[in-house]
């Protein structure tokens, strides 16, 4: 008897232990993923802004004549690549496997961009580039203090660079008047 209750207690030690590992899913976590909704809504909308920012940014570098709108759209395509990079690696790790696509609201902004050109357009992606940090600013504040280390690191890292953004944008829209 003595024999079958020491297998029986070490698996039950095994069970225990593997519990309380960093990958574990706790009660509010997706089945599927690795992070609670929180973290699947700020990966998922942040690689979706970036994307778009990209998209339009591209934009700006043909259609604008503003010395200041084009180096702002080349910082944007420079530091929204470099973050979607990261929440690649964010999705990879934390199995947030639904892909990523420019939803059709943002979408519809980057066709109506598409067909400006000059001033008419260097206003319409800086008010685009304004209203879209605002949100990613509210969004990564909510989740500087996430439960998941890995997703409260990204939104305190990211955060910063989102109001520069922020800021700029709001400097050249300004500029623009």
């Amino acid at each position: 008897m003595k024999k079958f209750i020491y297998p029986v207690l070490g698996l039950a030690i095994a069970f225990s232990v593997q519990s309380c590992m960093d990958n574990y899913k706790a009660k509010y976590l997706d089945e599927k993923t690795l992070v609670d909704d929180g973290g699947t809504t700020l990966i998922k909308n942040a690689f979706e802004g970036g994307l778009t920012e990209i998209k339009a940014s591209q934009l700006a570098a043909t259609n604008s004549q503003n010395p200041d709108v084009k180096s702002f759209a080349q910082m944007m395509i420079t530091d929204h690549s470099k973050t979607n990079t990261t929440l690649d690696s964010l999705e990879n790790d934390k199995m947030i496997t639904e892909k990523d696509t420019i939803n059709a609201e943002h979408q519809e902004l980057i066709d109506s961009l598409a067909k400006k050109t000059g001033y008419e357009f260097d206003k319409a992606y800086i008010a685009m580039m304004v209203a879209d940090h605002k949100e990613a600013e509210e969004l990564f504040a909510d989740q500087v203090d996430d439960k998941n280390k890995t997703i409260q690191d990204f939104a305190r890292a990211t955060l910063p660079v989102i109001q520069h953004h922020l800021d700029k944008a709001k400097e050249i829209a300004a500029g623009l008047k």
